[in-house]
């Protein structure tokens, strides 16, 4: 069974194609091909790399005419160029999509009809960078695909369990009916840890209460407890929670309401001062990426100190949240960018939490190896470093529907 998925960003667009036998693998397996698309490249120009199984990577540019006829070109590499993978479009079986908002529609993943598609494009008010272009997507692989079964994958959806006290905001309920409540985010990526961390610790994932850490420029934690989510950091957008690359994280609303009655400041302004110029950016004034900022740190940037300084307490402090919502933990994971490769901040975040009976091993943590348990031989709670796959599990959620449908 051949799987195409489709990961599409507001600034880039991550894509590769499965080619599975008759029995779902226990650890995910190389695509056969993979591709990617910049549009921030330079201005007029979207940069396509294509890597296919031989590893040989094909980048060309192509001038930016629409985003459908862009992704059109990144897919007709499958089948044309120097190292084609399939003859034609019609050998893939199934197309899966991350779709960032799923709202309180929907709590799994389904086939993508015409409701669905309007759906979609009618949660993009809560998702305004994100569903559009998820969207886009959809449409230019139909394009190509024609009637070959398209599913949406939701980020949302891994939440949906959360129960009104976790979801609800403590403003008139009248603005909750308008669907103004917590979502959370990196559904995707939680979920794939989740199930990684059980196969790691070799346990059932109803048997494990876990904190997934999913720290890149944007960051999340969820608490999870009979394989569900039961809590987590973002919120209605991803803006809340964690002290990110550029955004601001959690904070008093009181500031945003005094910042709107500045003559110079408007709505705009706001969004992009909280979303794109906050975080360890605002406080360090170097960079969103904490690898600037630690050279910054060693070079006596002492705005760069404060800013990882800030970030430390944010997630110490959420991760403690997480802990009392799930009155106990079995393990805790580190997931994305940092969380896989910044054994600094592994450190940092597991500093304070020794009442826990947590006990890490500073030599495995330095180590930087992924997919394995850090914490000491000695240590009650586990301490895991997973790579988080959120196209292999797109492609299994598309595995199971097709099961189920069969």
């Amino acid at each position: 069974m051949k799987i195409l998925v489709l990961n599409a960003g507001s600034s880039s667009q991550k894509s590769c194609l499965y080619d599975l036998e008759d029995v779902l693998p226990d650890t995910p397996p190389e695509p056969i091909w993979e591709a990617s698309i910049d549009w921030t490249h330079h201005a007029g120009f979207a940069e396509i790399k294509v890597k296919s199984r031989q590893e040989k990577v094909i980048q060309t540019e192509v001038a930016v005419t629409s985003r459908s006829e862009i992704i059109a070109h990144m897919l007709d590499t499958l089948w044309s160029g120097e190292t084609p993978v399939l003859k034609s479009a019609s050998e893939v079986d199934m197309i899966g999509h991350r779709v960032v908002h799923g709202g309180e529609e929907y709590r799994q993943s389904v086939i993508i009809n015409a409701a669905v598609k309007e759906a979609i494009a009618r949660l993009a008010i809560f998702a305004p960078t994100h569903n559009p272009a998820n969207l886009e997507g959809i449409v230019a692989t139909e394009k190509v695909f024609k009637n070959i079964p398209q599913v949406a994958v939701f980020d949302t959806a891994f939440h949906a369990q959360l129960s009104p006290d976790a979801y609800t905001y403590a403003i008139p309920a009248k603005y909750t009916a308008q669907g103004i409540r917590r979502y959370g985010f990196h559904g995707i990526s939680h979920q794939y840890c989740r199930d990684r961390a059980a196969q790691i610790l070799n346990r059932e994932v109803t048997d494990l209460r876990l904190i997934t850490c999913h720290l890149g420029n944007g960051c999340s934690l969820t608490a999870i407890r009979n394989g569900q989510s039961i809590d987590t950091t973002m919120g209605f957008t991803p803006l809340e929670g964690l002290v990110m690359g550029s955004r601001s994280g959690s904070i008093d609303a009181g500031i945003l309401i005094h910042l709107l009655r500045q003559p110079e400041m408007d709505v705009g302004k706001l969004d992009r001062l909280l979303n794109r110029e906050s975080g360890l950016l605002g406080i360090s004034g170097v960079s969103a990426d904490l690898r600037a900022i630690v050279q910054a740190i060693a070079e006596g940037n002492q705005q760069a100190q404060l800013a990882l300084d800030v970030y430390v307490h944010s997630l110490r402090s959420h991760i403690g949240a997480m802990v009392a919502s799930l009155g106990g933990l079995d393990a805790i994971v580190f997931t994305a960018g940092v969380g896989e490769n910044a054994p600094l901040v592994r450190a940092a975040a597991c500093e304070g939490f020794e009442f826990l009976g947590l006990k890490l091993d500073l030599n495995k943590n330095a180590q930087q190896a992924i997919d394995c348990d850090i914490a000491a031989p000695d240590s009650a709670v586990r301490v895991l470093v997973i790579h988080t796959q959120e196209d292999w599990q797109i492609a299994q959620e598309c595995w199971n529907i097709s099961v189920r449908s069969s």
